[in-house]
């Protein structure tokens, strides 16, 4: 079950290239906020995931997309 959370939650901001919050991206997968908390952690620290905070709100992105947005 683990992987499947952490796969959908990378399809999922693949498809969304304007950013999520953790919330949002729990409510699309119709999950529990602190258990997507610890996967969105987990992806960030192996460089897959890149937080932004963007006014009040911390969006997450898929790295290879904000990596491309930048150049």
């Amino acid at each position: 079950m683990e992987n499947n959370f952490r796969e959908r939650i990378i399809d999922l901001l693949k498809s969304k290239t304007d950013g999520l919050t953790i919330l949002d991206v729990a409510n699309s997968l119709d999950a529990n906020r602190s258990t997507i908390t610890k996967y969105i952690y987990e992806l960030s620290g192996a460089g897959i995931i890149v937080q932004r905070k963007i006014g009040t709100a911390k969006l997450c992105f898929i790295a290879k997309y904000v990596k491309k947005r930048e150049k």
